[in-house]
């Protein structure tokens, strides 16, 4: 039987790699500004000194609790703001349809503090809680619907490709023997007994990736990359920046791929000795590699150490119209 430890307050919200995000996001007074993943505010505030009173900041979260923080938060900030709730993905699209035009669009992903340090929301494999895992309370399936009703196979291809968990495959069928599972502790406990103990005891916890896996899962967060990566860029002027923060080889594979491949100019075979595609690139990359977080942030907020920024400059006008780029 798991432990139950009681949860501290939840830590004062510390926004990554933020002046790193200043810096190459370069946000200018006037400028329409939006922030993907509002959390607990930290970055929005910081661009919306930079944009100042006649620059627009629109906010997007699919959590209730960022949207309260939002409502408390809003009254501060020395721009014009507007809060849209909703997937990143969906929230770009809505923005789309509307004509929105950005001069910066920015991602700061996976889960934040805000939902870490809450332990009834059941993200934390530290702390025995409710399996939930949703980052926003309205959807239907949960945490504990993976792990309970999801076959074996397809619960060992999550652990793997979500998680990159070797053991994927002893997890899942020890999950699916002790079924059912309702809380975070019970799944640990699964976790520990079908890993070798040289796991069980190694430098990170040994529930770390399958928690991160099922999380990815419960919340459709690559496909949800997938889809707002080219809404992003479509909502982009010319001279637009589009930045992202990710914490996982999953989520910075995809982006530094996305921003790579709009970098590219000519993109004849290998083999074609003189360029005949007149391609154009219609992105610069704003740092040669991921920028990482100081030897100093990562003394002061752990969370930080994996944290990979990205960023690039657009060098064309839009072209097509935004609500296309979700089906390309």
């Amino acid at each position: 039987m798991a432990t139950l430890i009681q949860m501290p307050k939840p830590t004062e919200h510390i926004p990554v790699l933020a002046p790193e995000l200043v810096a190459l996001a370069d946000p200018q007074p006037g400028e329409v500004a939006v922030d993907c993943t509002f959390g607990g505010g930290g970055h929005a505030r910081l661009i919306a000194d930079r944009l100042g009173p006649t620059g627009l900041l629109v906010c997007v979260d699919r959590d209730p609790a960022a949207a309260a923080r939002y409502e408390e938060l809003a009254p501060e900030l020395p721009c014009e703001t507007r809060f849209v709730r909703g997937n990143f993905a969906d929230a770009l699209a809505r923005l789309a349809e509307e004509g929105t035009r950005a001069d910066l669009v920015y991602m700061d992903l996976g889960v934040s503090s805000m939902q870490l340090d809450v332990a009834e929301r059941g993200f934390s494999y530290a702390y025995d809680a409710p399996l939930d895992m949703r980052m926003d309370p309205d959807q239907e399936t949960s945490a504990m619907d993976v792990v309970n009703e999801w076959p074996e196979d397809r619960l060992a291809q999550i652990l793997r490709e979500y998680g990159e968990e070797r053991h994927a495959r002893r997890i899942a069928r020890e999950i699916v023997r002790r079924r059912p599972l309702s809380t975070s502790g019970e799944l640990v406990e699964a976790i520990r007994a079908a890993v070798p103990p040289g796991y069980r005891f190694g430098s990170s916890h040994p529930a770390k990736r399958s928690f991160q896996a099922i999380r990815i899962a419960v919340n459709g967060e690559l496909d949800a990359l997938d889809r707002a990566l080219p809404l992003a860029w479509s909502l982009l002027r010319r001279g637009g920046r589009l930045a992202a923060i990710s914490f996982h080889s999953l989520e910075d594979r995809r982006v530094k791929r996305f921003l790579a491949d709009r970098a590219r100019g000519c993109i004849c075979p290998p083999e074609v000795p003189v360029c005949v595609c007149g391609h154009e690139p219609e992105a610069e990359l704003l740092s040669r590699r991921a920028v990482k977080p100081s030897e100093a942030e990562a003394e002061r907020n752990p969370r930080s150490r994996s944290a990979r920024l990205r960023c690039a400059r657009k060098l064309v006008d839009a072209g097509s119209d935004p609500v296309e780029a979700e089906s390309r």
